[in-house]
C-alpha cells in the first residue's frame, strides 16, 4: 500500500522537533533505528496499548507482541487501520516501511517470518511507541 502524500496529524519540522526527543526525532521523523536491544518496551508484557509517540495513535495490542530475539519490539499483527506502509530501498535492499497512519512517522520494517496466525513480523523501534497499560 502506498503512503498518502498527507496524514491527518501534521506538524512543521520545528513543531516536530519541540515535541519529540532527539532520538524519537531521528527515527520518526528522519527514518532513523535505534540501537537493537537499548529500549525498555522491549520487555513490556503487561496487558496494554503500544501507541505512536508522535500523536498518541493506537498502534499495536500487548497480545500481538512476541519475542522475536531481534533487540526490537515485535508484533504479529498491528490494530486495524492503524499502521501503513511503503517499500523501502535503502542500503541496497528491498523493505516493506512500516509509518502510523496518523502522523506518518517512521516505525519500522515488517517482514515475512513471523509466528502464527498471520507469519508477519513487525519490527519496530521501541523509542517510536509509548505504552498505555489497560486499565
Amino acid at each position: 500500500m502506498a503512503s498518502p502524500t498527507s496524514f491527518p496529524v501534521e506538524k512543521s519540522d520545528d513543531e516536530w522537533r519541540k515535541l519529540l526527543s532527539p532520538e524519537q526525532y531521528s527515527v520518526l521523523r528522519g527514518h532513523g533505528t535505534e540501537r537493537p536491544g537499548s529500549c525498555v518496551l522491549l520487555k513490556e508484557h503487561r496487558p496494554g496499548t503500544f501507541k505512536c509517540a508522535g500523536c498518541a495513535q493506537s498502534l499495536f495490542a500487548t497480545g500481538r507482541k512476541f519475542e522475536s530475539g531481534t533487540g526490537w519490539p515485535s508484533f504479529f499483527a498491528p490494530l486495524d487501520g492503524a499502521i501503513g506502509t511503503t517499500v523501502d530501498r535503502s542500503y541496497g535492499m528491498t523493505r516493506t516501511e512500516v509509518h502510523c497512519s496518523q502522523c506518518g512517522g517512521h516505525l519500522g520494517h515488517v517482514f515475512e517470518d513471523g509466528p502464527p496466525p498471520t507469519g508477519l513480523r513487525y519490527c519496530i523501534n521501541g523509542v517510536a511507541l509509548t505504552f498505555e497499560p489497560a486499565p
